[in-house]
């Protein structure tokens, strides 16, 4: 549904790729931003997007590509049914009605290591074009005399994010460590989080890239070296691209969304344990516990 997901299943693709012998196509929905965070990617032949709605007008999309197998990471009845019905032979998918409280992360990757008689490594790795990640450093002037830094401070929902004063105080404390310069990455809705951040003290040191879709974004993300969000799509972004993240569970579950990767270091709020933070825990992270956790990350 989302990038997070999108994200993390990139591991599952580039199996699948390398045991068939060439890339893939791979039918997302828009939501997951398949087509940009994808473009570079030498294991993905092409990305069709997917419509939420409308059987019959995905049906006509995927049926002209006459495909021998298809992976359904979902245990949808409805993709199933236009899977057999564009003539694919071998479907692959979960077990219907199965998904409901199941770990996202590990049912894909048992998933796809059943089918394949593989075992996988769960690290998702996004490739990013080397020409734009330089052109990114010069344009933003993002060079070894900072701590170059991507903050997404925007989150699926209010009970998921770490409150924007916390951000702007964590800043200002790492800042007087080591000089940084902070992208924020948010979408056109999380503007009034962006301008709290760039009316702050902090804000000379920040660069706002609520403006910028997903394939500009993702040079910058690149270019740069650690990333300190809530659990968001960025974050699994950045991960992707190599970056050392830091990633707050307040309200979702790290065994599902961060324990898949060895570049995220997990914090969840107080009182509570990886094991137990899930959706609707809705705790408290404390400052001192990210602030510890960040500066562990640029040491």
């Amino acid at each position: 549904m989302g990038i997070g997901d999108l994200c993390i299943l990139i591991a599952n693709i580039h199996a699948i790729s390398k045991s068939a012998g060439k890339p893939v196509v791979v039918l997302a929905q828009r939501s997951t931003a398949a087509t940009s965070i994808l473009s570079r990617d030498p294991f993905i032949k092409e990305v069709v997007e997917l419509d939420k709605k409308g059987f019959f007008n995905i049906l006509k999309k995927i049926k002209p590509y006459k495909f021998d197998q298809s992976y359904i990471y979902s245990d949808s009845i409805r993709l199933y049914l236009i899977a057999k019905m564009a003539g694919i032979k071998n479907i692959f998918h979960y077990k219907f009605f199965s998904k409901k409280r199941k770990n996202f992360f590990k049912t894909a990757k048992e998933f796809t290591e059943k089918i394949l008689d593989i075992k996988i490594d769960s690290q998702s790795k996004i490739y990013c074009d080397k020409n734009d990640i330089d052109n990114a450093k010069r344009k933003y002037n993002i060079t070894s005399a900072t701590k170059n830094y991507i903050i997404a401070p925007s989150a699926s929902g209010p009970t998921k994010r770490w409150s924007i004063s916390n951000f702007i105080k964590l800043l200002e404390e790492l800042n007087k460590n080591h000089l940084g310069k902070y992208f924020i990455a948010a979408g056109p809705n999380d503007e009034n989080l962006v301008k709290e951040l760039l009316d702050s003290s902090i804000g000379k040191n920040c660069i706002s890239l609520s403006k910028n879709n997903i394939s500009e974004i993702m040079p910058i993300i690149a270019a740069c070296s650690y990333n300190i969000s809530n659990d968001t799509g960025f974050a699994h972004i950045s991960s992707g691209l190599g970056l050392k993240c830091v990633v707050l569970f307040m309200d979702s579950p790290p065994l599902a969304y961060g324990v898949y990767s060895k570049n995220i270091s997990v914090i969840v709020p107080d009182g509570e344990t990886i094991e137990s933070t899930g959706h609707n825990t809705r705790g408290k992270i404390s400052f001192d516990e990210v602030l510890k956790k960040s500066l562990e990350l640029i040491s």
